[in-house]
């Protein structure tokens, strides 16, 4: 997984929380309720970032998972009609989420948790699919694999030493 530092700063970073569980531990002296929430962070224009915050009431879990996100962003590609640059499939655990390059006018098709990934990166044209476990968390973060696996043209072609329009045709 490719991983660059992203100065946050200039960012002017939305934030949606997918979820909040609440969990127990069972003690000796009974049981002990905390929080977790699943949060993404996104600038809509290429950056995106999925974090967990854990704590003992929701808000806090919130701001803590807002923070993990901050500090877990990473940088999308985007083609000029804000879709992706070809189709890729993300896994993470039992999850699978296929990714599909759409054309001008298709909006986003995808589901609950995935949406809220591909809205907060800023693609505007875009289908996806998920398979495979319907876990929440593990549907985020198939999806932010399956884009920090994507592949710019440029990219591809400096690889293969060609150039873009030997590469396109």
């Amino acid at each position: 997984m490719k991983r660059t530092i992203i100065d946050t700063s200039n960012l002017e970073l939305e934030d949606n929380v997918v979820t909040i569980k609440r969990v127990t531990k069972v003690v000796k002296g009974g049981r002990n309720m905390r929080f977790t929430a699943l949060v993404v962070v996104g600038d809509k224009n290429g950056h995106v970032g999925v974090g967990l915050g854990k704590a003992a009431e929701i808000p806090e879990a919130i701001r803590k998972g807002r923070e993990d996100a901050t500090k877990k962003l990473v940088e999308v590609p985007m083609d000029e009609n804000g879709s992706v640059p070809h189709d890729f499939t993300g896994k993470f655990g039992s999850a699978s989420v296929l990714i599909k390059k759409a054309p001008e006018g298709t909006g986003i098709i995808a589901g609950g948790p995935v949406r809220c990934v591909l809205e907060l990166a800023g693609y505007k044209n875009i289908r996806t699919k998920s398979l495979g476990s319907n876990n929440k968390q593990n549907v985020v973060l198939a999806a932010i694999e399956g884009l920090n696996n994507l592949k710019t043209p440029e990219e591809v072609a400096k690889a293969r030493g060609i150039s873009v329009e030997e590469l396109l045709g």
